[in-house]
């Protein structure tokens, strides 16, 4: 008979980016106790990872767990007997059961971003349940119909929260109508339909079962909780079997897999066999088992079916591994991930300041870094190319490989990176086929026409227009991927920074022909040395200058971007001779207009095919591949004349 595991709920919280999800986890927390009053903590403590609090977006799934405690049955506001629901497994609750005193609540806090959607993927394979939070103004958007259908998909059920009910611009019903038609259109079951929906102010850790409520806690949550999410099922007594959904490191016991106990009893110093994805296995010991409680772990001797653990004792242990008995090893079916959309080549750095800032900087510590992070990075692919000096690095998106250069710059790496490009895939037919993604844009009504006409170039298509009469238009289309490069910096400079921009991944579709790239030339250095405010002052008259006066510079570096379409080769160096003779005027100090100040992610929107963006611990800058201004022009006009001789 099959068995459960009713003091244990494991569950993740999904929503698009924004949402309010990390900050909901922190109020859970406190008022679970957790964290204790006194307990210093920051804002988002979810957020642990350095780049995710300066973004404020989480990167990286995490677990944590707080305990619940249940004074009686009849104080949850609902009978003794809990309904039979269907869960997750495919098993049905027996007809009535009675929650224990305490229960536990495994929470995996996830990503908003869908290019970290390799993460959510992973993490719900942990849980029987979901926590959709939903903006109460801007109702679901991109992100949340990735991973609700993620969520749906397999069999989860869905506990809907309306968050930012105290928005001024807060319209919650109309937002609770447009989640039922999002779960309708994904194919939801009449099950996942039946979702409770509460109403919440995450900041102030406020959740409400209606909106006339006046409720100060998150106990309804609790509740809701306990009474949707089904508890794990599993059999204690099976061979033991647990898939790794997660990979994290400790400098003591080395690396953990991190997963879901599916079968059985997990003991520590035990002999286990780890199976590898292609099937083959390897015997070890567990050196230590440890659990989430709060936000530490506790190391336990036993963990039975239904926990969510952490198992120290493989060094090489990976991503969609089983864990199984030494008797009688039977392999879990690995997770099944969305292949990469985007890709782009991370090459040694060969610049004149090469070597000079980076600790890492041969081909051989960039293939080492790149193959350790595919170790937990399900999502990434890297291909070693007929140059060993380049590799292939596949994700899915922009910010899902920018993340990881900003990371390995940190690090202290040193390389060079080329253009994002799109990969493209054959139908059974022949025909070329390109990702899609579905774009939304949240701008006010005085540059809908601006923005409509930008997106069209980009060959995108309209698909909803939504005004709700406040001042803001909510628009969706759908684009090409190679629509979305560089749009950014561009849309945000249109709408004077006020304008909301989120897309995901959609689906592949036909090749829709050339886009033009950015309608801006680069201002180019002609030589080396340090710039001078007597050499940058004329230029800006007609350009954007990306560095200021003083800085080091080599001949083939990109200092800024020309008012024109063609590339200006300009002396950044020149210095002002002095001579015995003055005139009225001429020795006042230069009026120079600040640089832009450009992050990782806008200059790889910004380049070229025939540019790179050159990383190193300290400074990003972009260049030519062809840094000799000669050579350039020898290839241009090779180039020119084979396009004739096409044409």
């Amino acid at each position: 008979m099959q068995q459960f595991r009713y003091d244990i709920r494991n569950v993740a919280i999904i929503a698009h980016v924004d949402h309010g999800k990390t900050t909901l986890v922190d109020a859970l927390l406190k008022q679970a106790g957790a964290i204790r009053a006194n307990q210093q903590v920051d804002d988002r403590v979810m957020d642990s990872n350095d780049l995710e609090k300066e973004r404020g977006i989480t990167i990286l799934a995490k677990n944590t767990s707080i305990r619940y405690q249940v004074d009686s049955p009849d104080a949850l506001g609902h009978p003794v007997h809990h309904e039979a629901t269907h869960t997750a497994s495919g098993h049905d609750l027996p007809a009535a059961f009675v929650h224990p005193s305490e229960v536990k609540i495994n929470i995996v806090d996830t990503p908003g971003h869908a290019d970290f959607g390799g993460e959510v993927e992973r993490v719900l394979s942990m849980v029987d349940g979901v926590i959709l939070l939903v903006d109460a103004a801007e109702g679901p958007m991109p992100q949340t119909r990735f991973v609700l259908r993620k969520a749906l998909g397999l069999g989860l059920l869905p506990i809907v929260v309306i968050n930012k009910i105290d928005r001024s611009d807060a319209r919650p019903q109309e937002v609770l109508n447009e989640v039922f038609d999002l779960m309708i259109e994904l194919g939801a079951s009449d099950e996942q339909l039946d979702f409770p929906v509460l109403y919440a102010i995450g900041r102030q850790g406020i959740v409400r079962n209606d909106l006339s409520e006046t409720t100060e806690d998150c106990r309804p949550l609790f509740d809701a909780v306990l009474k949707r999410i089904p508890p794990p099922a599993g059999h204690s007594e099976g061979a033991m079997q647990l898939l790794v959904s997660a990979i994290d490191y400790n400098e003591y016991v080395g690396r953990l897999g991190i997963g879901r106990v599916q079968r059985g009893v997990v003991k520590q110093g035990s002999d286990v066999v780890l199976i590898r994805r292609d099937g083959t296995h390897k015997k070890g010991r567990l050196s230590k088992l440890t659990v989430f409680e709060g936000l530490k772990r506790e190391e336990v001797s036993e963990a039975a079916a239904g926990e969510i653990v952490a198992i120290a004792g493989f060094i090489d242990v990976e991503i969609g591994e089983t864990f199984a008995s030494a008797e009688s090893p039977e392999r879990l079916e690995p997770i099944a991930i969305d292949e990469p959309t985007v890709s782009m080549f991370w090459l040694v750095n060969d610049s004149p300041f090469a070597g000079t800032e980076g600790k890492y900087v041969t081909s051989r510590n960039i293939k080492e870094r790149l193959e350790r992070e595919l170790r937990k990075d399900v999502a990434l692919r890297v291909r070693e190319t007929e140059q060993a000096d380049r590799f292939e690095v596949s994700g899915r998106g922009e910010l899902h490989l920018s993340i990881l250069a900003e990371n390995m710059r940190r690090e202290g790496y040193e390389f060079a990176l080329s253009r994002p490009q799109v990969i493209l895939k054959s139908s059974a037919d022949g025909k070329t086929l390109e990702p899609y993604e579905a774009l939304v844009v949240d701008v006010d009504e005085a540059h809908v026409g601006a923005i409509m006409e930008k997106i069209q170039v980009r060959r995108g298509e309209m698909t909803d227009m939504v005004n709700p009469g406040t001042g803001r238009v909510r628009i969706e289309f759908k684009i090409p991927t190679r629509g979305l490069f560089g749009i950014r910096t561009e849309f945000l400079s249109e709408t004077r920074g006020t304008g909301l921009l989120y897309h995901t991944f959609l689906e592949y579709g036909p090749y829709r022909g050339e886009i033009s790239s950015r309608g801006r030339g680069a201002l180019v250095a002609k030589e080396g040395g340090d710039t001078t405010a007597y050499a940058i002052e004329p230029l800006q008259e007609r350009s954007v200058l990306f560095l200021g006066p003083g800085n080091k510079v080599y001949g083939g570096q990109i200092v800024g971007e020309n008012s024109r379409d063609v590339d200006m080769v300009v002396q950044v160096c020149r210095k002002k001779h002095l001579t015995n003779m003055r005139a009225s005027g001429s020795d006042m100090a230069a009026q120079l207009t600040p640089p832009r100040d450009m992050t990782l992610e806008q200059c790889l929107e910004w380049i070229d095919d025939d540019e790179l963006v050159e990383v190193t611990p300290t400074s990003i800058r972009i260049r030519k591949k062809l840094l000799d201004h000669s050579q350039r022009d020898v290839e241009r006009k090779k180039a020119k004349k084979a396009t004739e001789i096409e044409a």
